[in-house]
């Protein structure tokens, strides 16, 4: 005799990551997000791999590299703040349009050698790309405001993250290998061009454009203290996944397995991916200014175990179990900048978040640099340890006003839309 589950028994037992996308819409978004956000991973490494083939000058390289990057980090949240002012269409088309335009320009320098600051001009203005899983996150938000399928929604955003910067820096310097020194790059371009343009199809799930009440703050996010707390406490978080790689790097070097290098970075991120997706299953209760607590308390508590890890196996294991809080804390971290910023200042705190880690895994990655240099490889798991401690310090000193209120907003003001 067949027994009928109780609903509530139904919900229990169903896929939660099936459960969100049944909402119309919410495919084509993520899967177009998806694919406009392969060249986070894709065009810092692209740029060097492209540059050093072309130029034979990896110092040339890397500071063109690095002029794309940091001018990403600091025009990323102003551009997030015109997309909560302006609606994402109105202001992903042009910056993206800039942004591809500016790419093809940096190919076309690097192949048939123009002056050297054509190469910094236009990896300049390549750095107008949209932060792309700020938006596809501010649709989630939209959707499931104040439910617990946002946390779910997170979760998969955090693995789409993870997968992307596993599988992106290695496709991009494997195509210019094996094909050409600029087909990294021209990979990249394509994803962004097609997959934005892809993403701004989607207008019915565009979020619609908040204005705050009298009374709110009309500046940026960044001047909002959760923001601060959370964007500070991630940049130290950063810094530990930046000194994981170096490190490793280092000390198989040491061993004398450099090879084995690539390996010990794998099962960090896999860590991390995994635990990231359990998580995201679960509809935890708890509030999520103490899982953050949580979550970072064991990042800084699992960094102990790398200052002893001297053999390759140990490193790898270390390494595992230091991963395996990241994504949650990720997850946690957006979800309180969806609950207390400002709907009208959403896109531009988490690209504020997002900028943060990317501030951190630079500063991490020259921090344990120097210190490797100085004080031998094993010792740059130093640089991991200490920034778990302010992290963890951050988190818990700034409690109270991680469990306060946002400011309320006002009725939404509608993001003019193309005729159906």
């Amino acid at each position: 005799m067949s027994v009928a589950l109780h609903p509530i028994e139904e919900a229990t037992m169903a896929n939660p990551y099936s459960e969100i996308f049944k909402v119309p819409g919410t495919k084509g978004f993520a899967s177009a997000g998806f694919v406009a956000r392969m060249p986070m991973a894709m065009a810092p490494i692209g740029i060097v791999a492209m540059l050093s083939q072309t130029h034979g000058e990896y110092w040339l390289a890397g500071a063109v590299s690095a002029t794309y990057a940091l001018t990403n980090a600091v025009a990323a949240p102003q551009i997030s703040r015109f997309v909560d002012r302006l609606g994402q269409t109105r202001v992903v088309v042009p910056t993206t349009l800039i942004s591809v335009l500016a790419f093809a320009a940096l190919m076309a320098a690097a192949n048939q050698d123009w002056p050297i600051w054509t190469l910094f001009v236009s990896a300049f203005l390549a750095a107008a790309m949209p932060s792309i899983p700020a938006m596809v996150r501010a649709r989630w938000s939209e959707i499931f405001r104040d439910r617990p399928e946002l946390n779910t929604a997170f979760a998969f955003e955090s693995a789409a993250d993870e997968l992307v910067y596993i599988a992106g820096a290695s496709l991009s310097v494997g195509l210019s290998v094996a094909l050409f020194p600029e087909a990294g790059m021209l990979a990249s371009t394509l994803f962004l061009a097609f997959g934005s343009a892809a993403f701004i199809m989607q207008r019915a799930t565009e979020p619609r454009v908040r204005q705050l009440e009298l009374g709110g703050s009309q500046g940026s996010a960044i001047r909002q203290r959760p923001v601060q707390i959370i964007t500070f406490a991630l940049i130290f978080v950063g810094a530990i996944f930046a000194t994981a790689e170096v490190s490793a790097v280092a000390i198989t070097k040491d061993l004398g397995q450099p090879g084995a290098a690539s390996l010990v970075i794998g099962v960090y991120a896999v860590g991390s991916f995994v635990v990231g997706l359990i998580v995201g299953a679960l509809n935890l209760k708890m509030p999520l200014q103490r899982q953050l607590a949580i979550a970072v308390g064991i990042i800084a508590l699992t960094t102990l175990p790398l200052l002893i890890a001297n053999t390759v196996p140990l490193l790898a294991l270390a390494v595992f179990v230091s991963g395996v809080a990241i994504s949650p804390t990720f997850i946690t971290a957006f979800g309180l900048i969806e609950r207390r910023v400002p709907e009208a200042m959403l896109t531009e705190g988490i690209t504020w978040v997002m900028t943060g880690i990317g501030i951190g895994m630079a500063l991490g990655a020259f921090a344990t640099g120097w210190v490797v240099d100085n004080f031998g490889a094993q010792n740059g798991f130093w640089v991991s340890v200490a920034a778990g401690t302010v992290s963890l310090l951050t988190v818990l000193l700034g409690q109270k006003t991680l469990a306060g209120e946002r400011y309320r907003v006002a009725s939404p003001a509608p993001v003019p839309q193309a005729a159906e």
